[in-house]
Order: C-alpha cells, then sequence, then structure tokens
C-alpha cells in the first residue's frame, strides 16, 4: 500500500487485482472488433483511506476481493454482451459498471479508480470526481 498527497492531505492508496477471461464483440463498430473475440482482462482496484485503524488498516482488503471477485467470477468464460446491465462492453462500460458496482465500501474507504486492461497494452480508467 502506497502512501500518497492529494491537495495537501495524506492518503494511502489500495491497489486490487484480478483478472477474468470473457468473449464480447462491440456493436455498432466498424472494423475488427466488432466480430466476436475474446480478451484476458485485468481489473485494477484503487482505493483511498485518510487514515487506519489500530493495527495499521486502512481497509479490509479481503472485503474489496470478495466484492470484486462477485463481479470478475459472474465474467469469467462468459459473452459480455449478455450482461445488459453493462452496456455495450468496451473497456470504458466495463469500467464504470465495475466502479458503480464497488462504490459501497467500508467507512473511511473511498473508491479512487477503476482500471480494466484488455490488452497488455491498452487500458481504460474510470473515477468520478
Amino acid at each position: 500500500m502506497a502512501r500518497a498527497t492529494v491537495s495537501g492531505v495524506k492518503m494511502y492508496r489500495l491497489r486490487i487485482e484480478a483478472k477474468f477471461d470473457s468473449a464480447h464483440k462491440m456493436d455498432g463498430y466498424e472494423g475488427k472488433c466488432a466480430k466476436l473475440h475474446g480478451h484476458t482482462y485485468k481489473v485494477e482496484v484503487f482505493v483511498v483511506a485518510e487514515k487506519v485503524d489500530s493495527i495499521g488498516i486502512s481497509v479490509d482488503q479481503q472485503v474489496v476481493k470478495e466484492k470484486l471477485g462477485k463481479i470478475t467470477d459472474r465474467f469469467d468464460h462468459s459473452f459480455l454482451n449478455d450482461f445488459k446491465e453493462i452496456g455495450n462492453p468496451s473497456m470504458e462500460n466495463i469500467a464504470r459498471y465495475i466502479f458503480v458496482t464497488l462504490k459501497d465500501l467500508p467507512a473511511g474507504a473511498k473508491l479512487e479508480k477503476v482500471r480494466v486492461w484488455e490488452t497488455p497494452r491498452s487500458w481504460c480508467e474510470y473515477f468520478e470526481r
């Protein structure tokens, strides 16, 4: 866990990672991605907190891992277009969906952003200000 400073406030940043394999196609897209294809997605969740508890923990990692795991387990080895709540399954929409779904964290912790990697060289972050 790294300690970061945001606007002069000292913060802790926690990063949790998960992966899932899924197929999708980009409806309305003109190009190769309009065809059925798959990815091994990597998801990074960033949580920030200003304080740690009496034993030095800002947020229980297991809580975040379990919440994220419920999402990625649903997506694993699936056809993402079947998940209507995502919309067209772009990196952007997947990142937003995961962020909104994870937003409710224990007191003192705030979801900073969600990063979804579609390939080893391309990712999208979603965050709210």
